[in-house]
């Protein structure tokens, strides 16, 4: 598999496509840098009696996507100042803008970046730019939205989720009640083998048939919300203080919702994919 082509859009919804090899609009991608996973950064700790070290936490920092546009003006209608003009609305500096990536395959993804610098000679016989973009998130985001839909048991069952992410990713849970109920366990199982483990029990009332249950545990914009007679409730206070946030984790996903006694409740997990590299 490989890229085809890249598309930057602006604040505006304006789209700059950037082709590999043939030029458009007099411009075309000669390098592109910073597409790997990026480095992490990984805390350990030393023991004074024990040789090596042992791991504590690691994170990503943000990621930095270098690109090589070379200039193809056909002088009738594009010149080097006119191709740099036209990309500074995309790429001036401070400016936010998409990038999508498209590969052979037809997987599509996206970053958001600010340009951290646009460089661009001009007296030379070979016209250029290169320009920097720094992306605080380091994840590719998937296009599409994908919906796992299964519904609670009352004993060890597991539905099985396949995520074709290479990075862990979160989800928007929602629970269609339709007993009366006041909580549940939500447990998941990744390829590391562990059981996680999320506990939702409301302190006081109950969950009614009709109510709909949303859980979000997307990065940065956590929530849940219970609405009832049309009205959102906001009831984060009722996901254990020991509950982890759940993701899904690359490949099989073992998913269970236990709520004893009664019918099934039907549930779903929206989620996007989310890739480390290309």
């Amino acid at each position: 598999m490989s890229l085809t082509k890249v598309e930057a859009r602006n604040a505006a919804g304006n789209v700059l496509v950037l082709p590999f090899g043939e030029p458009v609009g007099g411009v075309f991608i000669k390098r592109l840098d910073g597409l790997d996973p990026v480095k992490a950064s990984i805390v350990t700790s030393s023991f004074a009696t024990q040789d090596g070290e042992q791991y504590q936490a690691a994170r990503r920092p943000a990621r930095n996507i270098v690109m090589g546009l070379g200039f193809a003006p056909d002088w009738a209608l594009t010149t080097p100042k006119s191709i740099r003009d036209n990309l500074y609305k995309w790429f001036m500096t401070k400016q936010q803008s998409e990038l999508r990536f498209y590969e052979d395959s037809g997987l599509v993804v996206s970053i958001v970046g600010r340009c951290e610098s646009n460089d661009s000679p001009r007296l030379t016989s070979d016209p250029d730019a290169t320009i920097s973009m720094y992306c605080f998130l380091p994840d590719f985001i998937g296009m599409t939205n994908n919906t796992i839909s299964g519904g609670s048991v009352t004993d060890t069952t597991e539905s099985t989720a396949n995520y074709i992410g290479t990075t862990d990713t979160g989800f928007v849970f929602t629970l269609n009640v339709n007993r009366t109920i006041t909580g549940f366990a939500l447990y998941m199982r990744g390829a590391d083998g562990i059981q996680y483990e999320m506990d939702f029990v409301l302190p006081s009332g109950s969950m009614v048939a009709g109510d709909i249950l949303k859980i979000s545990t997307v990065s940065g914009r956590k929530y849940a919300t219970l609405t009832h007679d049309g009205v959102d409730i906001n009831v984060l206070y009722a996901i254990s203080p020991s509950s982890p946030w759940l993701n899904l984790q690359p490949g099989a996903n073992k998913i269970r919702l236990l709520i004893p006694g009664g019918a099934s409740i039907p549930y779903t997990i929206q989620y996007t994919d989310k890739y480390g590299g290309l």
